[in-house]
């Protein structure tokens, strides 16, 4: 999926209900050539979000391939609902795309080659539908075997669903590398997929497996790499989500936990009747709820600001939230994840035998 030259589908909802299109914007290889949304056309990507590559927002595949001279890959359905269905206001969208020789991606769970129509427009223009939640057929149960990679494993997990677990993932990962540790990013959902180009979409395997699913791509990169961070999914309290949490945490067998949280959030996201817990409820259910599986801690906190307009009271903000959970925190993209990596590497994880062994002679010689 890299590389190629794509619009994005996100009507009716970018910026702020867009997540898979800023997520791909911010952290994919893509060049993102359109934003189709009906509601913004003839606006500008800049005119809402600052920080991502410019492109103009239009009302239709048409609009956007003459805008790109037909230089165009693809189209990504960069929005998912609640239910992950397919909106019908969207096929003529995705049949121009066919039309126009393109591979359609989508992270729905209503699967695009499962659309006897759009499926037989596919074949006819020779282009790929990419249903990224589809899982792999071979999936099992765990076996335990998460504990055996020679990778420490850290896991985002969270207060709610949408407070920032992925965006934390790459950023750590990111400042991970930057310090010379070797880190690898474990997509699990598939805006992560849709940007890594591999990975397993948890919230759409059996769920006898979905602990195993999460053990296959650890045991499957989990030699390669110092540091394995795994994409967590909604929350462990979450009314409709928090099966797929907790097999991700079982599965994961994580070495150290980072809890994201966004800023000011009371209740949960979609589900405002009911409300969410003391922060220092969060470290002892997801730590305790661990435990008997693989023993673990919140080595770190991430807190999502992007609602905080002040910085002075976002820094207060994530202050008061690393004094809940009891962990350094930051927010990891108002303020970079340096302070998060921090926690990770005070607790002992993501250091190769060699960077000890260095360490260690380096203080013998002191």
């Amino acid at each position: 999926m890299s590389d190629e030259r794509i619009v994005i589908l996100a009507h009716e909802k970018f910026p702020e209900r867009a997540k898979t299109a800023l997520g791909v914007m911010r952290y994919g290889d893509q060049d993102v050539r359109a934003i189709l949304d009906r509601d913004r056309a003839g606006d500008r990507v800049s005119d809402h979000v600052p920080d991502v590559a410019d492109a103009p927002i239009v009302e239709s595949f048409a609009d956007a391939h003459a805008a790109a001279d037909g230089a165009l890959d693809a189209l990504y359905i960069g929005i998912a609902p609640i239910g992950g269905g397919f909106d019908e206001s969207w096929r003529d969208d995705v049949e121009a795309a066919i039309e126009a020789g393109c591979d359609v991606v989508s992270g729905l769970h209503y699967f695009l080659n499962e659309d006897d129509e759009l499926a037989a427009l596919a074949d006819e223009h020779g282009v790929d539908l990419v249903d990224v939640r589809e899982p792999d057929d071979d999936l099992t149960v765990a076996t335990g075997a998460s504990g055996d990679v020679d990778a420490d494993v850290v896991l985002t997990v969270g207060t709610d669903c949408s407070v920032g677990k992925m965006t934390a993932s790459l950023e750590i990962v990111s400042a991970a590398r930057d310090r010379g540790i070797d880190a690898a990013f474990v997509p699990t959902g598939q805006t992560g997929i849709m940007i890594a180009g591999w990975g397993n979409p948890i919230d759409r395997v059996v769920s006898d497996f979905t602990a195993g699913a999460v053990e296959d791509m650890l045991v499957e990169v989990g030699d390669d790499h110092d540091l394995l961070v795994v994409e967590g999914q909604g929350s462990i309290v979450h009314p409709a989500y928090s099966a797929v949490t907790c097999g991700i945490l079982h599965g994961s067998m994580a070495d150290g936990l980072v809890l994201c949280h966004a800023a000011g959030r009371e209740a949960i996201h979609g589900y405002e009747s009911f409300d969410l817990r003391p922060v220092p409820e969060y470290v002892d259910l997801y730590e305790g709820l661990a435990d008997p599986i693989n023993e673990t801690a919140v080595v770190a906190g991430a807190l999502n600001t992007k609602d905080v307009a002040d910085d002075e009271a976002a820094a207060d903000a994530v202050a008061s939230f690393a004094d809940d959970a009891g962990a350094p925190a930051a927010d990891p993209v108002r303020d970079g994840a340096e302070a998060i990596v921090d926690g990770i590497v005070d607790a002992g994880l993501g250091i190769s035998d060699e960077s000890a062994a260095s360490a260690d002679e380096g203080s013998a010689d002191e």
